[in-house]
């Protein structure tokens, strides 16, 4: 048995109902606690998730599509389960836009689908999604890159709070000029925002804003705002918490260091 086909490993075998309905290859919808995996022939055909931005979200604001061009398609030819198809042949997405575009939001949603959960999944054997098919992923690909991505998110910053609790700036001064694409997820963390809120307000891929943040975290600039317990005392205002982890400077020399290696 090659490489490319060879089975997983274990540890990447992030969801056994998702490997058993690849082996069957069998056709339908899995519904998990954090997202949907849509399949065809055992292979999935497009992910979605509430943490992230859906593909209208991503071709609209990235300016690839006019948010009227979308509701056309979505009007045409939605309904026959073939929008993406229809973007292409009317010319309003070229083909590799629409192929790039759509990976990336198929991957995107099965990063948070697949997060561990305590919530029975199920299947809905038939259930087609109406994007239609634009480029099937095998499964073992989809949960290898799953992984991947918890193991960066973890070796940047291992507070994974942060990804989901609300995010408040530090005011700690920084080290070096923060880069502009960073800089944009900065300027949005007010202390209400979460990784998600902010992902959609920018139109961008959530899991890259978590990578953001996580660096941001990282280099000690931002931190989840905390739960106060109890209720505030009447008459006095409670503020969110923001605690300075003592190891944030060792965990910031040892990730330059990585980089620099």
């Amino acid at each position: 048995m090659s490489a490319a086909t060879a089975a997983p490993t274990p540890a990447a075998v992030l969801s056994p109902m998702l490997q058993r309905l690849a082996a069957e290859r069998a056709t339908g919808a899995l519904m998990r606690d954090r997202g949907t995996l849509y399949l065809a022939d055992g292979k999935v055909v497009h992910a979605e998730s509430p943490a992230t931005p859906g593909i209208d979200v991503l071709l609209t604001r990235g300016g690839s599509l006019h948010r009227e061009g979308w509701w056309d398609a979505v009007a045409q030819a939605g309904a026959g389960q073939r929008v993406g198809r229809y973007l292409v042949d009317s010319g309003r997405v070229p083909g590799g836009a629409l192929e790039l575009c759509h990976l990336g939001a198929l991957y995107d949603a099965a990063f948070f689908a697949l997060a561990p959960t305590r919530t029975p999944a199920r299947f809905r054997y038939g259930v087609a999604h109406w994007i239609g098919p634009v480029r099937p992923v095998p499964v073992d690909a989809v949960q290898r890159e799953t992984l991947r991505r918890r193991e960066l998110l973890d070796r940047i910053w291992p507070e994974a709070v942060t990804d989901s609790a609300p995010l408040v700036r530090t005011g700690r001064p920084a080290d070096s000029p923060v880069p502009p694409r960073q800089r944009r997820v900065l300027e949005r963390v007010d202390g209400a925002r979460t990784a998600t809120d902010i992902a959609q307000e920018l139109g961008r891929s959530a899991f890259h804003t978590l990578v953001d943040l996580r660096r941001l975290a990282a280099a000690g600039l931002v931190a989840a705002v905390r739960e106060t317990a109890g209720p505030p005392t009447a008459g006095r205002i409670t503020l969110p918490e923001v605690t300075a982890d003592p190891d944030v400077a060792l965990l910031r020399r040892l990730r330059d260091a990585l980089e620099a290696l």
